[in-house]
């Protein structure tokens, strides 16, 4: 399959495009704002090319008619979205749909995966949500999200792609340094003490809960993405929430012992700010994944589980460069 990733120099990407690399049948297009690397662990580099490209300006370079599929993860994220209003809807609304419309163009029905988010969801929340719970967005970035979701049901139902969207929990444990984001701690609680950092946690209380998935558990189910029967969904209905696990802040700590042992507990350091307090308490944290797994998605088994494939994906990086 010939296979394109926009925001492919992300980290979701860089894990997309290493995975779908180790299959010689798939040829990748990777494509970003700014210059794209291959991943070094790529099993099969000479498959892969990148383009750096503004997609919201001409998107032909990289959709072209021989592309079997999509995925859409470029983008901004909340607090860029929430600063910038402007940028936010150029981004994350025009150059979609720019996208989209090349593809209808060009390479029509090809299987289209785009990523959203669980921020398309606002209060009041039901005990359990589900696919049918009304979204209500409380972010200019989950409004952006959503009105992609409704874009790629309608290009759907008119025949234009074969589009499906995985609405993302939070992706613990991602690499990388820390971010600006309220969620950065949920990454941070285990990367930074492993590396003998300092953590802040931004709220003392231990039973706090948040619904999180694994970059390995969800390039997996990305993949499943790609394989569903076009007719697994109804034209008009192609979002799915991906499966997640639930853990709280006591969860994370037990698995940080667990893995990285109890001396890495000092390196977490528990101060409540009651400004990120307000943002982590209006979250939704309890899901229903039944139409996920009716579908053959996955959750991760456990989130010591989930530290333990970061701490060995670390162990390959740092083979790799020789550290």
């Amino acid at each position: 399959m010939k296979i394109l990733i926009t925001g492919a120099g992300g980290f979701i990407g860089q894990f997309m495009a290493r995975e779908l690399l180790k299959d010689p049948s798939h040829t990748l297009i990777l494509t970003d704002v700014v210059d794209v690397p291959i991943p070094k662990d790529a099993a099969h580099p000479e498959n892969a090319k990148t383009i750096k490209a503004d997609l919201s300006a001409d998107p032909s370079a990289v959709v072209t008619k021989d592309l079997d599929a999509a995925y859409i993860f470029h983008g901004i994220m909340s607090s860029g979205s929430e600063a910038n209003f402007e940028l936010g809807m150029k981004v994350n609304v025009e150059s979609v749909k720019t996208v989209l419309e090349a593809i209808r163009n060009t390479c029509p029905g090809i299987r289209v995966i785009y990523s959203s988010s669980q921020a398309v969801y606002g209060r009041p929340f039901p005990d359990k949500i589900t696919e049918d719970h009304l979204p209500t967005p409380e972010s200019s970035y989950g409004a952006e999200k959503l009105i992609c979701e409704i874009l790629i049901n309608d290009y759907t139902r008119r025949g234009f792609i074969s589009g499906f969207t995985l609405r993302f929990p939070t992706i613990s444990v991602r690499p990388g340094k820390p971010t600006a984001a309220a969620s950065s701690f949920i990454s941070g609680i285990i990367r930074e003490p492993l590396a003998n950092k300092e953590c802040v946690v931004p709220i003392k209380d231990r039973d706090w809960a948040h619904w999180v998935c694994s970059p390995k558990t969800l390039i997996n189910n990305l993949i499943h993405a790609l394989t569903l029967p076009g007719d697994a969904l109804p034209p008009h209905k192609r979002t799915v929430n991906a499966p997640g696990i639930l853990v709280t802040i006591k969860g994370m700590l037990d698995a940080l012992a667990k893995v990285g042992g109890e001396d890495k507990l000092q390196y977490v350091k528990e101060e409540h700010d009651e400004a990120t307090a307000k943002i982590l308490y209006s979250w939704a944290y309890s899901y229903d994944n039944s139409l996920p797994l009716k579908l053959g998605y996955k959750p991760d088994s456990s989130f010591e589980q989930a530290v333990r494939d970061y701490v060995e994906f670390e162990e390959e990086q740092n083979k790799l460069n020789g550290s």
